[in-house]
């Protein structure tokens, strides 16, 4: 068995993580740095030249895009 190892969502939430308002709601999204990681990380995977730790760095952040993803669609169920 693999395990693979990932750097935890919650070590964005200081610098990572922007409310935007979006028709009258506001909703979790990504720093523009964040994201602009997110879309480096994802372009050297596709490459197949990510290390082991950004691989374990962009296991983190596309947790934390799930659980945004979840986060607003109840926010936006909801209002």
């Amino acid at each position: 068995m693999i395990t693979q190892m990932m750097v935890q969502p919650s070590f964005w939430v200081e610098s990572g993580i922007r409310l935007s308002k979006v028709r009258n709601i506001y909703l979790f999204k990504f720093t523009d740095e964040l994201q602009f990681r997110l879309e480096e990380l994802s372009q050297k995977r596709k490459a197949e030249f990510l290390t082991l730790e950004e691989e374990a760095e962009l296991a983190g952040i596309l947790e934390l895009d799930r659980i945004f993803t979840l986060l607003n669609a109840k926010i936006i169920s909801e209002s």
